[in-house]
């Protein structure tokens, strides 16, 4: 696989939006707790919920492009 500018914007965004996910949502939710075990349910929530997110934006991308009928 060669590495062009698209690939390099994919890749930088990604990195750019876990970056946003665990600054700004899974350090403040492991941060609110004072128990390990507390830390831990509420890192697999926002795990899960993220994961979640995630799979719901791919149904919705794939089924526009599924319906899809182009311009003309």
């Amino acid at each position: 696989m060669e590495l062009n500018l698209a690939n390099l914007l994919v890749f930088a965004s990604a990195g750019i939006a876990l970056a946003g996910y665990v600054a700004f949502i899974l350090v403040p939710a492991v941060g609110s707790y004072d128990r390990m075990w507390e830390r831990a349910a509420a890192a697999f929530l926002s795990l899960f919920i993220l994961t979640s997110l995630v799979f719901i934006g791919l149904g919705v991308g794939l089924a526009v492009v599924y319906f899809y009928e182009g311009f003309g």
